[in-house]
């Protein structure tokens, strides 16, 4: 899988700064210029693009309320999971207009497809990449269709097993589209810290030889912004405008300000990675002249034995290296030697 591609104007992999996107979901709550205020506060803190999801209630689910239907537990308890489709959708109408105003801004703008219609759809739309839900890692043909696009495919991985990755993967190679990202995720809303596991990002890495990201669902940005020291090259996050705002993902979603400063802490830990191979920086040779070396610490008449009343290993870096310590006690000062001189192999015999 390549190191490194294209989205839309932007290079994504190796050698190239971590890609941020913002996750509008159903943070829309219905309402078009709500949608298009999220675009322009995702512009505002930072992010590299906005992502939406191509669906419809019906190509999710079914008008159904038995048992197999409806959703127990956490923020969507009591819902049927069509209720929550079409509460939580995007109309296509908007996503059009929603890229256009996005492109304007400087974000690049993809989606999520569900089915055939919404692949095809994203393909009308030029959409630069596909982002394959995890709960889909396993619809080996919209994963096709999908790849038949030769888009950057983007997997989230969070309910998927080995075996969903590596289908997802060889049915990508067998449609000749080697632009692959797994991202790291947990499908848990909002996700407890103690169930991310970051330290799979290297092994994901490792195991599937490809790119490497984070969707993450935890609250607060110290997840993405430790993931980004181990290397990720993608970051997805949920954007609403308030919290208090409602809707289906307003609870695990980040406000501006905060998905602001994670951008900002990101980027400082890529400054701060640096280079792996050990060497001083140009400042760190010149401060080491700060360190230790040998001084004579009192006057030194010569003649005079070199002892540890007259001699110490002290700041700063002029003298002879502190290795020679054991070496030149009990030599002597062939001249006087004032104290504060750095001690020098022609001062001693």
């Amino acid at each position: 899988m390549k190191k490194e591609f294209q989205i839309g104007n932007r290079m994504v992999g190796i050698g190239h700064p971590c890609f941020c996107v913002a996750e509008m979901s159903g943070n829309h709550l219905k309402d078009y210029g709500r949608a298009v205020e999220i675009i322009h506060a995702a512009k505002e803190a930072g992010a590299d693009a906005v992502k939406l999801q191509t669906y419809t209630a019906d190509s999710l689910s079914l008008n159904c309320d038995n048992e197999y239907f409806q959703i127990h537990g956490g923020l969507w308890d009591g819902m049927t999971e069509y209720k929550l489709y079409e509460e939580a959708s995007t109309p296509w109408e908007w996503q059009p207009k929603l890229q256009e105003i996005a492109q304007k801004l400087g974000l690049e703008c993809f989606s999520s497809p569900f089915d055939f219609a919404s692949v095809d759809f994203m393909a009308e739309c030029n959409m630069p990449a596909i982002k394959i839900a995890s709960y889909e890692i396993n619809d080996i043909p919209l994963i096709r269709r999908a790849a038949g696009m030769h888009k950057p495919m983007i997997f989230a991985t969070g309910v998927a097993r080995a075996a969903d990755i590596e289908r997802a993967l060889k049915v990508c190679s067998e449609e000749g589209n080697d632009e692959v990202m797994l991202l790291k995720c947990v499908s848990a809303y909002p996700t407890p810290y103690e169930e991310i596991n970051l330290r799979m990002i290297p092994t994901l890495a490792g195991t599937y030889d490809c790119l490497v990201g984070l969707s993450d669902h935890s609250m607060g940005s110290v997840v993405p912004v430790g993931a980004a020291a181990l290397g990720i090259k993608m970051v997805e996050k949920h954007l609403t405008l308030r919290r208090s705002d409602g809707g289906p993902d307003g609870a695990f979603s980040m406000e501006p300000e905060e998905f602001k400063k994670m951008v900002d802490d990101i980027r400082i830990v890529e400054k701060a990675l640096g280079e792996s191979e050990y060497r001083l920086t140009e400042k760190q040779e010149k401060e080491r002249n700060g360190s230790r070396s040998l001084f004579a610490v009192k006057d030194i008449k010569a003649g005079e034995k070199l002892t540890p009343e007259n001699v110490r290993s002290i700041r700063p870096h002029n003298g002879l290296h502190t290795m020679y310590y054991e070496e030149i006690m009990g030599k002597t000062a062939v001249c006087d030697i004032q104290m504060g001189t750095p001690l020098a192999w022609d001062l001693i015999r």
